[in-house]
């Protein structure tokens, strides 16, 4: 398994879509990398060489932001949010949706199982 970003990505998969497998990676971005590092994205992950895999770990360490370093930008933003009293953030705080979703009828992922009563 070739090791990118500190996540280990399958070798029996396209390039293209083994690359999906890093956060802040999407199937856009993975076809641009492929683009920018001159390999076929329909190249199984195992056929990569090692300059290959050298060459695409250099172009994401330069323009992209991915794992660790993305997930704390976007926790970050989120408690700003909180932290400025802004809607988006008091939605966040009470753990509902904040984008707009309805509440009354649906939003079980983010308000928990039914209340019943006489249930503890």
């Amino acid at each position: 398994m070739a090791r990118i970003a500190g996540v280990d990505i399958p070798n029996e998969k396209r390039i293209v879509t083994s690359l999906t497998y890093i956060f802040g990676i999407g199937p856009h971005v993975a076809i641009q990398i492929c683009n920018k590092a001159e390999i076929d994205p329909e190249l199984k992950t195992r056929d990569l060489t090692e300059d290959d895999t050298r060459n695409i770990i250099s172009i994401i360490d330069k323009d992209y932001r991915v794992e660790g370093s993305l997930r704390t930008e976007l926790s970050m933003n989120i408690t700003r949010l909180m932290d400025i009293g802004s809607y988006r953030g008091l939605r966040h705080r009470r753990r509902l949706p904040c984008r707009g979703q309805n509440t009354k009828n649906n939003a079980r992922t983010c308000k928990g199982p039914k209340a019943r009563p006489g249930k503890k």
